[in-house]
């Protein structure tokens, strides 16, 4: 019969997966890193996602319902300015909720494939607003969608919409970012800000330099687009190159966007495999340039 000794209280002698403080260590970052890609993966693998279309838009965007009870609940007038601006954007929110139901519908997230797979399935950053949106409009159309959330200071709370076993977590933005081009068929991003902006202009980029594989991307509202950014200006300037213009399409509806996107070579099945020939994905080329 062994006694216990200070041996066995020994931080030293606990196991390694069971020690969190070691794997919370600086020298573990590698294998957080490693945890975070695979732990998503296996869901997505079992719930049978082969592909999807990502959602980007402004987290801020009010719902119907948010914007009639803000509203009710202003009282100053900058309560009130304020929801009368969100209210003027719910437009917004029902053409990406719309486009959620129609990607759904059509694009192959309602029923597996013969051989199991579903493609196009709508995936977004998982949080509130025009993420909301699209997550909803595939929840009303019966059909699972994804919400890739980040842990931040002001902590994202997930949308209730997202599919629960599809709705993930992130520490690391590199990861996340790679999770969200791995299976993407499409990108549609609708307004919003700066991540909206990093999101979609990191996709474009990849796209300018060829490291992404082609994929059709579409940026909904052109009220918005036209006006916040000038991407003939920057072609005008020499910034980009009149051909990368083209790389993207301008639209003001969720039906236009799909039919953008399917005349832009939309299909079934995985995505198409890098330029180079080589098997890399576009999701292998946002780990490359985030240094994942």
């Amino acid at each position: 019969m062994f006694s216990r000794t200070p041996n066995h209280e020994s931080k030293s002698y606990s196991l390694a997966f069971e020690d969190s403080e070691f794997l919370l260590s600086e020298s573990m970052r590698g294998v957080r890193f490693m945890l975070e890609y695979s732990k998503p993966e296996e869901y997505l693998k079992a719930w049978g996602v082969r592909s999807t279309i990502v959602a980007f838009g402004s987290a801020r965007v009010p719902s119907p319902e948010m914007a009639e009870k803000m509203l009710a609940e202003a009282r100053t007038p900058e309560e009130k300015k304020r929801a009368e601006l969100r209210a003027g954007q719910v437009s917004w929110y029902e053409e990406a909720r719309r486009f959620g139901r129609i990607v759904s519908e059509r694009g192959g997230a309602l029923a597996p494939s013969i051989d199991g797979k579903r493609d196009n399935v709508i995936a977004t950053g998982g949080g509130p607003g025009l993420m909301e949106a699209a997550n909803r409009g595939a929840n009303e159309a019966g059909a699972p969608s994804i919400g890739f959330n980040i842990s931040l200071p002001h902590e994202q709370y997930p949308n209730p919409y997202s599919t629960p076993d599809l709705t993930f977590r992130f520490h690391y933005f590199a990861i996340r970012k790679m999770h969200l081009a791995m299976r993407a068929n499409g990108l549609a991003v609708f307004p919003g800000g700066f991540g909206t902006f990093d999101e979609a202009f990191e996709i474009l980029n990849l796209r300018n330099t060829n490291k992404a594989s082609p994929l059709p991307i579409v940026l909904v509202g052109s009220q918005y687009w036209n006006e916040v950014v000038n991407f003939r200006a920057l072609a005008d300037h020499g910034m980009i190159s009149p051909e990368d213009l083209n790389l993207f399409e301008i639209v003001d509806t969720a039906e236009e966007a799909w039919e953008a996107m399917v005349r832009r070579g939309l299909k079934r099945g995985s995505p198409s495999l890098g330029p180079s020939g080589t098997g890399q994905t576009a999701a292998e080329d946002v780990a490359d340039e985030a240094g994942g």
